[in-house]
């Protein structure tokens, strides 16, 4: 019982005022940050500004209430704008309320049936895939607001949508394209020179300011939705309409496996940086019960949202309960400071938006990617082009059935039949444990099998028992027959993670497929060229070196 208890009953057990005050400080500065955000994601989906309000308010709460993360903020995120978009435009508002509710009972049984790990079997190229193509698009949603143009209707296909921009763009208005700029130099500033306080909300209340002072005549929330309504949220029963029943399955599966990829990265991104551990099938039960009230309300889909979860934990957040008070921050704000909403320049919420969609996109990841095997770029490039060019979930299904193939392929290639000789005896002296000597402060560990995706969270244990462990970690590869990027992605954090508790890490005994990725993909830049050796008995003697360097570093060390 007590593991399916949310983290929000279990935290407190031990609270204090304390704790409340810094879950309170925490919780309006992440509802402020997730003000603009709100609107802007709902806007850049199709809808009207408080549809975003609304969720993070109703399905924020709940998140925090009933989910298996600490400190981990919920309500709606730009991974959701491409597939909200297309339902809202081919089904209408009823459509995506149905849809949404639909993800989360979805979500729900995922959780229940203890299926929340299951996510662990999207691999990298994918997940990378597909975040690069839908930075994109949100971006390519954006160019009109921040310049201006006047164009009726924007097409709902990329190709399209850019056709139609480029032909349209000498009417860009140069007073909205301005208020961009400046919204984007800001933001750019605080992010790199006041990293304390959020930019979003600097950029959000200077270009209001400016447009209620100067009386400036462009484009806001106010001209083109009316405004935002005053007052609690109403709920609202979608007319269910049993005829999008069957046409909405696919979307369907698309918005919950997103929402649990996307608040799982979450989750796991808050463990990093709090030091605790969230509980993923709690975490999805929560998401699902969010996602069922969320329309209920008017509200979009809702899943954990990576920076603002980063930004609730560096204001000092300790609880659930910071996630709680993010919601009421922003139900106050829609209940005394509506009004104000309609002077909100779009063109300000759309240079917001440029700024997530970049933040998003995990581009980093692409230098890394492109020093991998050819497959694993190919899975990487056709689940980008679908999603940009296609929609998410052709390009999910895509990607997935590319990556069971590559899957497929990598295992059989390391299936081997060979004669056994006295020169293979011999060799393998050197890889065998038995008669060597291992000193006190040497642990070494293994890896048994393929190392792919699926199967990487397993290091997780090694991980979790740094504390009490040695000075040098082995990591034995003798037995690891294939590796993937995801596998590589889980060896990189291992090596990081050491090295921060202070400790070294020997890699030994990689055979021929696992050797060449890791080599292709500048793998010793993490562990030192020195550190990666091609047996145990090399490992125990590099092992002594490394262990008498690290002494030396403590001891030099204030």
């Amino acid at each position: 019982m007590e593991d399916w208890l949310p983290k929000s009953i279990t935290c407190l057990r031990e609270y204090s005022w304390r704790t409340f005050s810094a879950d309170a400080l925490a919780g309006v500065t992440v509802g402020l940050v997730a003000l603009p955000l709100a609107m802007a994601f709902a806007i850049a989906s199709g809808v009207a500004p408080q549809a975003g309000l609304y969720c993070a308010i109703v399905a924020g709460f709940l998140i925090s209430a009933f989910g298996g993360s600490t400190t981990q903020i919920g309500g709606p995120t730009g991974a959701f704008v491409v597939v909200v978009y297309g339902i809202v435009t081919r089904y209408g508002l009823d459509g995506l309320f149905m849809c949404t509710l639909m993800a989360g009972v979805l979500l729900v049984i995922l959780g229940v049936t203890g299926l929340g790990t299951a996510v662990k079997y999207i691999p990298r190229p994918v997940v990378v895939g597909f975040t690069n193509g839908i930075a994109v698009i949100i971006a390519s949603t954006q160019i009109k607001d921040f310049f201006g143009l006047k164009v009726d209707k924007v097409p709902g296909e990329f190709l399209a949508r850019m056709e139609i921009l480029a032909r349209n763009f000498r009417t860009f208005s140069p007073l909205e394209t301005g208020l961009g700029v400046g919204a984007l130099i800001v933001i750019l500033l605080f992010m790199r020179f006041v990293k304390r306080v959020p930019g979003y909300i600097v950029a959000l209340f200077a270009g209001t300011a400016l447009v209620i002072l100067l009386k400036l005549p462009v484009e806001t929330i106010g001209t083109r939705f009316g405004g935002i309504p005053s007052g609690f949220p109403g709920i609202r029963i979608p007319h269910f309409r049993f005829d999008l029943l069957r046409p909405l399955i696919s979307p369907a599966i698309t918005v919950a496996m997103l929402g649990a990829i996307e608040s799982l990265m979450s989750a796991v991104v808050s463990d990093r940086m709090s030091g605790t551990k969230h509980n993923p099938n709690v975490e999805l039960v929560g998401q699902g019960i969010a996602n069922i009230m969320s329309p209920l309300f008017g509200g979009l889909p809702a899943t954990g949202a990576i920076a603002r979860t980063a930004t609730n934990i560096r204001s000092g957040a300790k609880t659930p309960v910071s996630g709680m008070i993010h919601a009421l921050t922003l139900l106050g704000i829609v209940l005394f400071a509506a009004p104000m909403a309609r002077f909100i320049p779009l063109s300000v919420l759309a240079a917001i938006l440029f700024v997530v969609s970049y933040n998003m996109g995990e581009w980093e990841e692409i230098p890394e990617l492109l020093k991998l095997s050819s497959l694993d770029i190919g899975t990487w490039l056709i689940t980008f082009a679908l999603t940009v060019f296609a929609d998410l979930t052709v390009a999910v299904e895509a990607g997935m059935i590319l990556a069971a193939l590559v899957y497929i392929r990598k295992v059989t290639a390391t299936t081997t039949v060979s004669q056994v000789t006295a020169e293979y005896v011999r060799e393998g002296y050197a890889h065998i444990l038995q008669h060597k000597e291992i000193p006190p402060y040497v642990t070494i560990f293994r890896i048994h099998g393929p190392f792919l995706f699926g199967a990487t969270d397993k290091i997780d244990e090694v991980i979790q028992r740094l504390p009490e462990l040695p000075r040098i970690l082995v990591l034995r590869l003798r037995n690891m027959t294939a590796i993937d990027p995801t596998g590589l992605q889980a060896l990189e954090s291992l090596a990081d993670a050491v090295h921060a508790s202070g400790r070294g890490l020997i890699l030994c005994g990689a055979r021929e497929q696992p050797a060449r990725l890791m080599h292709q993909s500048e793998f010793e830049e993490h562990v030192g060229a020195g550190n990666i050796c091609p047996s145990i008995s090399d490992a125990l003697e590099r092992a002594k070196v490394l262990y008498r360097e690290i002494e030396e570093l403590q001891e030099t060390k204030p």
